[in-house]
């Protein structure tokens, strides 16, 4: 299938710094992991027992190819300490025609927490809430694909230097669910590290019975991205054109 096969070439690795390993959110039966209690840092979810996965869907929006990856984990982290169970992460890649020899990425979009800072955070006085659900952008930096080098050639200002940028591939982005402010929720960001693969498995490819569960389990303010209530939604708010 068309669809696939362009969501195969252009998933993307996930490196984790800091937090959970990405963990399977369902099984074929239907039944819905219970997640790990939001206390104790990584404990119980450095590794997946069962091994990672990342969800896919796919869909024309707008005149765009949209692709998501979705990964859950087990507890959600904010400044520095798990806090929560459960948390889902996506990226949106947007492609202009999956259909054609060499499809051109038109923009990413990563999602972040818009999550109120919990209680002992509220008193930190730097802003600690992503008011919008996704990070958008139509140009991503050379450095967010799988493999690339930065080589360092000649110096412009005193703390500046001009960069060339080898290898890597053209279609596999490196993303990390990791902080980019200590005092928040974490987010989907582009990282400069490579990372890992999960097994991809794209939303028709899931049993009726994994979908049905997907569509009505409750991952307290966690929400599933990609299934029936919410797809639309998320391909809407993350439109970055």
């Amino acid at each position: 299938m068309l669809s696939e096969k362009a969501a195969v070439k252009y998933k993307p690795q996930l490196y984790i710094g800091i937090g959970c390993a990405s963990f399977p959110a369902v099984n074929a039966a239907g039944d819905i992991t219970g997640g790990l209690k939001g206390t104790k840092g990584t404990e119980g979810c450095e590794k997946a027992p069962l091994g990672s996965q990342v969800y896919g869907r796919t869909a024309w929006y707008q005149g765009k190819w949209a692709m998501m990856y979705a990964w859950y984990f087990p507890k959600n982290f904010a400044g520095g300490q798990a806090r929560k169970r459960h948390n889902w992460a996506n990226i949106m890649l947007w492609i202009d025609n999956p259909a054609v020899e060499t499809p051109k990425i038109l923009g990413a979009s990563l999602s972040q927490q818009t999550l109120k800072p919990p209680k002992l955070l509220l008193v930190i006085p730097i802003r600690t809430r992503y008011e919008e659900p996704y990070q958008k952008m139509t140009h991503i930096h050379p450095m967010a694909f799988v493999g690339t080098k930065a080589i360092r050639q000649n110096r412009i200002s005193r703390l500046r230097w001009n960069y060339t940028y080898e290898g890597g591939s053209n279609t596999s982005t490196r993303v990390s669910h990791s902080y980019t402010n200590i005092f928040s929720w974490t987010k989907t960001t582009f990282v400069y590290e490579d990372g890992t693969y999960q097994d991809l498995i794209m939303w028709e490819q899931l049993t009726d019975a994994a979908r049905k569960a997907l569509n009505s389990a409750n991952f307290d303010e966690a929400k599933v991205p990609f299934n029936e209530n919410n797809f639309e939604a998320a391909l809407r708010e993350a439109w970055p054109f």
